[in-house]
């Protein structure tokens, strides 16, 4: 797309003011040839930006030196890609970052992007970088069609069960499984190889939680808590069958004690959605199960929801 200069400069004019954004802004990187991620010192020698333009702009500016065009998301990904351009050339993104990469559940966009190099490697990373020092062979390594340097799928479980607390850590394995991007048995194999490194049984006590049939993070979560404070262990996606009648599909089930826990989130609440729950919850319960409902609420405290759980299984002395 070009623009002509007066169009430009009268663009340029109010990003200063700060009052250019959504398809104005767009049209101004692209009449620059600026547009997805790029480097500040970069587009300042090649003359595509002064220091003013580039500090005033309306830029989104990702991580120290690293901007980028303000339609793309704010979101982890584009985190990774500024990191990608920063990072010394035997680095790769590893754990969350590169299973965000390989379209696992993502962290957050204020989440630290994480960088795998070895310890020779002398390169501490801006703020928002997160820097693991460990081994990194050549068949660890994949690089994109982009130029994106990140972990390979049994080498990003590895990290990410080491790394990462072990419920958040079980949801984006459980996701990564369910995806076909990794396979359970591998991941087996993986722990038999890894006897005696660092973290092992740390790892091992992730891998050993993972479930490929759950659906959502927060269904990992509720699961492996309840795994970790001895619960019996719930059965993900279960299908309910009453008299030969399939009344639900339910996030986690104890068919034994006819408990059910279903997460509900935010698309939950919206519209007829809401009035449909309703009435299967009610189908389920008239059925004779009981239901426990939790919502994202719920979540930031675990060991009430566990506490709950417990009570309805007739565990009143579950240490949390």
């Amino acid at each position: 797309m070009h623009l002509d200069d007066a169009r430009c400069r009268r663009l340029w004019t109010t990003a200063v003011d700060g009052a250019v954004t959504g398809d104005d802004a767009a049209m101004l990187l692209h009449s620059l040839g600026l547009h997805g991620v790029f480097l500040g010192t970069q587009a300042v020698a090649e003359g595509s930006l002064t220091v003013r333009q580039l500090r005033d702009g309306p830029y989104v500016r990702v991580l120290r030196g690293v901007y980028a065009d303000p339609s793309l998301p704010r979101d982890h990904l584009l985190r990774c890609r500024a990191a990608a351009l920063l990072m010394p050339e035997k680095a790769a993104l590893g754990a969350r970052s590169a299973a965000a990469v390989w379209g696992a559940p993502a962290p957050a966009y204020s989440d630290p992007v994480t960088v795998v190099l070895s310890e020779a490697v002398q390169w501490r990373g801006p703020r928002g970088v997160r820097v693991h020092r460990a081994r990194l062979t050549a068949s660890d390594v994949i690089e994109n069609g982009d130029g994106v340097r990140h972990t390979a799928p049994l080498r990003t479980a590895w990290d990410v069960a080491l790394l990462e607390p072990t419920g958040t850590a079980v949801g984006v394995l459980d996701a990564m499984v369910s995806a076909g991007t990794i396979q359970a048995g591998e991941l087996g194999r993986l722990l038999r190889d890894g006897v005696g490194r660092w973290g092992s049984r740390r790892v091992r006590r992730a891998f050993e939680l993972v479930d490929g049939r759950s659906e959502s993070p927060p269904e990992s979560w509720v699961r492996v808590a309840c795994a970790l404070a001895g619960l019996p262990a719930p059965v993900p996606q279960y299908d309910v069958v009453e008299a030969g009648t399939w009344l639900a599909r339910v996030d986690l089930a104890w068919p034994e004690a006819r408990l059910i826990v279903e997460y509900e989130g935010a698309y939950h609440f919206e519209g007829l959605q809401i009035a449909r729950d309703d009435v299967r919850i009610q189908r389920l319960i008239a059925a004779g199960w009981r239901v426990i409902r939790l919502a994202a609420h719920d979540l930031r405290d675990m060991d009430t929801v566990v506490r709950r759980i417990a009570t309805e299984l007739g565990i009143p002395d579950v240490s949390v």
